[in-house]
């Protein structure tokens, strides 16, 4: 890899070893965002270089927004793991991987530096523009590995990354009083919930029970969408942002 060019301009190779086939020569169509959850840069990026590690990206962020290219696009990373979005279980056959440099909640989740944040809107620009990838296809890896991760976060800005144009988002409605659904419920009201939220995309069995599964894809999705309040509890904020994202899909507009 050491001899071909970085598919984004701007970007440093660092090649990685960890990396295979895309199953059935699949072209990506998602772009999946983590945080390294590492103290340091350095450790971060060596650890996704390592062979030992069996991880890797396609691409890694520094604080200071410099970007290295560790796994060429066409060539499936090992960085979403067991993960489903809309039906399908290989995420990273059908994704681009970046990690961005923060200590995340193992570090009490230090923000992201405007020149990082930068960096990434940029990345993930060039790359949607190149492979034709859809707004709502720009994730996180909560989002598609719900209760087993939690990154890019609560603090990651995609408010300000749907602002440049990158990935899908509403305004949140703001948390108020009335009905609510949480853990333990049952019913029709929790069957319509369950069949919004795989309607989005989120891997959910619709079977009208408010399990624990439910409960952690709620928090995946207030994390990404309605982050004032992470609990895992389907309020009429969490619902209506919800309900609006749905909205305004292209399929459904």
């Amino acid at each position: 890899m050491s001899a071909v060019k970085s598919e984004h301009i701007g970007a440093s190779l660092m090649p990685s070893p960890n990396h295979g086939e895309r199953a059935g020569g699949r072209e990506p169509d998602m772009i999946i965002l983590h945080y390294t959850g590492m103290s340091g840069e350095d450790e971060a990026l060596s650890w996704l270089c390592n062979p030992g590690s069996q991880v890797s990206s396609h691409y890694f962020v520094r604080e200071n927004g410099t970007v290295f290219q560790l796994v060429p696009e066409g060539r499936r990373a090992w960085h979403a793991g067991k993960s489903v979005w809309e039906g399908e279980a290989d995420t990273n056959s059908r994704s681009i991987g970046i990690e961005i440099a923060n200590a995340g909640h193992p570090g009490g989740l230090p923000p992201f530096p405007g020149a990082q944040v930068e960096a990434v809107i940029d990345l993930c620009r060039d790359i949607a523009r190149r492979r034709s990838i859809a707004p709502q296809h720009i994730l996180g890896h909560s989002d598609v590995a719900p209760i087993r991760k939690v990154d890019p976060g609560e603090n990651f800005p995609w408010r300000r990354l749907h602002q440049a144009g990158i990935g899908h988002w509403v305004a949140p409605t703001p948390i108020s009083g009335g009905r609510f659904f949480q853990r333990g419920d049952s019913g029709q009201p929790v069957e319509a919930l369950q069949s919004m939220l795989a309607l989005y995309g989120y891997g959910i069995e619709i079977t009208g029970q408010f399990c624990e599964h439910t409960q952690g894809v709620v928090e995946a999705f207030q994390r990404h969408f309605r982050t004032e309040r992470v609990d895992g509890i389907a309020d009429m904020s969490t619902i209506d942002t919800l309900h609006r994202l749905l909205a305004s899909l292209p399929r459904y507009a």
